[in-house]
């Protein structure tokens, strides 16, 4: 008789010994959540720094499966800085998205939910810790103070009602107080008209399925700038377009950016465009920051070994290669992460020490940060940041 396999095999007895602890701690959490008359004093908090418009500290994310608990985001700690755009990049699966649905809380409840860390919002005279904000607080959050951009246009519009309908729906939601439906319909025209659609009166009448994709991605920036937010999050607001569109709608982020002067957490796989926009840059891997620094640091000076390898997996114009490097391996499994560095497996850079316990992070310099066994010396007590 064959043997039977055990290796990723769950019993249905194990699944749902699974299921019962995850409902405990979702519905705790999901308690906690929709209380209502919160008094204010229980989630303001203070800024580390007055000059960031958000910063997320040791955050941790974590999907409750039948399979067991996925931690998408597992300890992130960075800022965005007023005024200025922070690229986050990775490959797909390594808790990009996640981080910002986790400052916008629209995190796919209640299997999802933050359960450690502080995420601080900037509200100018006062700061919010948006991780313990209840919901009827963030619903005035949402909007005026932090948009998003998402990925695909055609799925992040409804297919039956007009443009100009979802346009005016957001204005009077956030910002419609004291505003006849003239004022708002004259609102919307002109947000379609900053965002560079000629045709404003026309595409106000129209369906999403009458637009290009570049159109429809337009409408979203429109939709995302309605109330003028101080945070924007762009997650991969190109992905979908081509060359000469993804051009005009990176340009009008950034004129857009200055003109509302606000600050821009910009998502995406493409390092091109991250050298194009972005002033500092956060590389993440399975669910962690591998790196962080400002675009000079990392694009002239990249230190971990994913890093490198993808700078290195891009290709390069006038540079003639047989193959195009790919970093060999695959990413652990999410529910069973090992308890040593998360790279270790794919890393071709491997020093002695990697078989330890994951890295922390270690300073290069004041603003280049990484978590890597290979920059461990003698002044590691030194150089290591709160060790």
């Amino acid at each position: 008789m064959a043997k039977k396999k055990t290796e990723g095999y769950l019993s249905a007895k194990e699944s749902r010994r699974i299921t019962r602890e995850n409902r405990k701690i979702t519905n705790a959490l999901e308690k906690k959540r929709k209380r209502k008359n919160v008094p204010e004093s229980e989630y303001l908090t203070t800024m580390h720094d007055p000059n960031n418009a958000v910063e997320f500290d040791n955050l941790h994310t974590c999907f409750f499966t039948d399979a067991g608990t996925v931690r998408s985001v597992d300890g992130v700690t960075f800022e965005v800085p007023i005024g200025k755009t922070v690229g986050v990049v990775g490959e797909s699966g390594c808790g990009k998205s996640v981080t910002s649905l986790s400052l916008m809380q629209l995190l796919q409840r209640p299997q999802g939910q933050v359960v450690e860390g502080e995420i601080r919002l900037n509200l100018g005279d006062k700061a919010y810790d948006v991780t313990k904000t209840p919901d009827a607080v963030l619903q005035h959050l949402r909007g005026n103070y932090v948009s998003m951009i998402f990925q695909e246009p055609m799925t992040s519009l409804n297919p039956v009602f007009r443009i100009g309908m979802q346009l005016d729906e957001v204005i009077a939601l956030h910002d419609g107080e004291g505003k006849s439906k003239e004022d708002i319909k004259a609102r919307t025209i002109e947000l379609l008209e900053m965002v560079g659609i000629a045709n404003s009166e026309g595409v106000y009448k129209m369906y999403p399925h009458e637009l290009s994709g570049g159109m429809r991605q337009r409408v979203c920036i429109a939709m995302a700038l309605a109330c003028n937010p101080k945070i924007i999050i762009a997650d991969e607001p190109t992905t979908a377009l081509d060359v000469t569109i993804q051009a005009q709608v990176l340009d009008l982020l950034r004129t857009l950016k200055n003109k509302i002067n606000s600050s821009i957490m910009f998502i995406t796989h493409d390092l091109g465009v991250i050298a194009e926009m972005a002033d500092y840059v956060v590389v993440m891997y399975a669910g962690r920051i591998v790196e962080k620094g400002t675009a000079e640091d990392i694009f002239y000076h990249p230190a971990h070994p994913y890093t490198i390898g993808l700078m290195a997996s891009k290709p390069v114009v006038g540079k003639q290669v047989d193959k195009l490097y790919s970093i060999p391996g695959k990413v652990p499994n999410p529910i069973n992460m090992p308890d040593y560095c998360y790279f270790k497996d794919r890393c071709e850079m491997c020093v002695e020490g990697c078989e330890g316990a994951y890295p922390c992070e270690i300073s290069l310099s004041d603003t280049h940060k990484v978590s890597c066994y290979r920059y461990y010396g003698e002044n590691r007590e030194e150089k290591a940041d709160g060790k």
